[in-house]
């Protein structure tokens, strides 16, 4: 069964249903008219020895309609925050060792109340790039190879997905040319994740020069191993299906407009590409920038919470599959993960994949 309507990449993907049309431009006010002149003529002004002086200039008023001052900008977001830090990181303004500012000055310098800087530290501390600290002692800037919330020394520990996919893109788009790879069921915890990401570069922390995604998702044409209906009906099977393919399908096209966004907004090289699989991912996986694999397993279960129109079906929540991290720095056995993941990838891109297509 062949799919329809190819999204162009990397051109702005089409948007689903018919185009939302902006607010028309509200009419201008009509002029205020000025008032009629006096018919009694103005009395003479009295003679004066000197020279009189001339009043003191006033600021002309507002036109009518016109704000009396300009609006004030909002405060950063905690991701905003974050990423600032992250990239004076980056750039070793803040080096290896150094205390961060504490949350007083960070607070002041933001703009913004401390529990926004609490969030942005929490999410530093998450992404392993600042050590634990104690009370009232400003956390440091970990050393290459550290994380912070490591096991036992080991290996960073796996974090849900939603929370861990966010940062770890973040980070990935601080370098010059970005490279995201991905192979997942649905789109559903890279939309966030990349909104992350994006946010950053137009708050101005992240400055990529180039931008390239693909993202390997299941074919529409076969009959997936999850989600299905649970109860196996054609009817509530054929359901399932499309609830599927329409959050498939919205999912595409909302990344792709974030991502070639960034085309008109900074002039980034952007490349978005959606290829599609004969078969359904048990695993998702996304690499970075050739340097770091992430893994997780879809754990199915049965479910029946998903409202009155959708039937009781056997499905995997994406958002919460634990996201095992595997870094180049980290030693031996990352490094050929990352590889092997890359090249596994790869390979299914060219050679099985085929144009994915949208409906509409």
């Amino acid at each position: 069964m062949s799919e329809e309507n190819p999204v162009e990449s990397p051109g702005p993907a089409p948007s689903p249903g018919r185009t939302a049309e902006g607010p028309s431009a509200a009419p201008a006010p009509a002029p205020i008219p000025a008032p009629a002149p006096s018919a009694a003529p103005a009395p003479a002004p009295a003679p004066s020895a000197g020279p009189v002086p001339a009043p003191p200039p006033s600021a002309a008023p507002a036109p009518f309609g016109a704000p009396s001052s300009p609006p004030h900008p909002l405060p950063p977001t905690p991701a905003a925050i974050a990423a600032a830090l992250r990239d004076r990181i980056a750039r070793g303004v803040l080096k290896a060792g150094d205390r961060i500012p504490t949350q007083a000055e960070l607070s002041q310098e933001f703009g913004v109340e401390r529990g926004r800087v609490r969030q942005a530290l929490q999410a530093l501390r998450a992404e392993g790039l600042l050590s634990h600290s104690t009370k009232g002692v400003p956390p440091r800037v970990a050393q290459p190879g550290h994380d912070g919330e490591r096991a036992g020394g080991g290996t960073p520990e796996p974090r849900p997905t939603l929370v861990a996919l966010g940062p770890r893109l973040v980070r990935a788009f601080a370098a010059p040319e970005v490279r995201i790879d991905a192979l997942c069921l649905t789109a559903e915890s890279l939309i966030p994740a990349v909104s992350e990401a994006v946010i950053g570069v137009h708050s101005g922390s992240l400055r990529p020069e180039s931008v390239d995604v693909r993202i390997l998702l299941p074919s529409r044409s076969i009959d997936l191993a999850f989600p299905v209906a649970a109860s196996g009906e054609p009817v509530e099977a054929a359901a399932v299906h499309r609830r599927w393919l329409e959050m498939r399908d919205s999912q595409v096209r909302v990344l792709s407009r974030t991502l070639t966004g960034l085309r008109q907004s900074h002039g980034t090289k952007v490349s978005v590409a959606f290829r599609t699989v004969p078969f359904t991912p048990p695993v998702k996986l996304y690499v970075l920038n050739g340097s770091e694999a992430l893994f997780a397993y879809y754990l199915v279960r049965r479910t029946d919470e998903n409202g009155e129109d959708v039937p009781e079906m056997i499905d995997t929540w994406g958002p919460r599959a634990q996201l095992f991290p595997y870094d180049v720095t980290h030693g031996p056995r990352d490094e050929v993960f990352v590889a092997q993941s890359a090249r596994w990838f790869e390979g299914l891109w060219q050679t099985i994949s085929e144009e994915l297509k949208l409906d509409g």
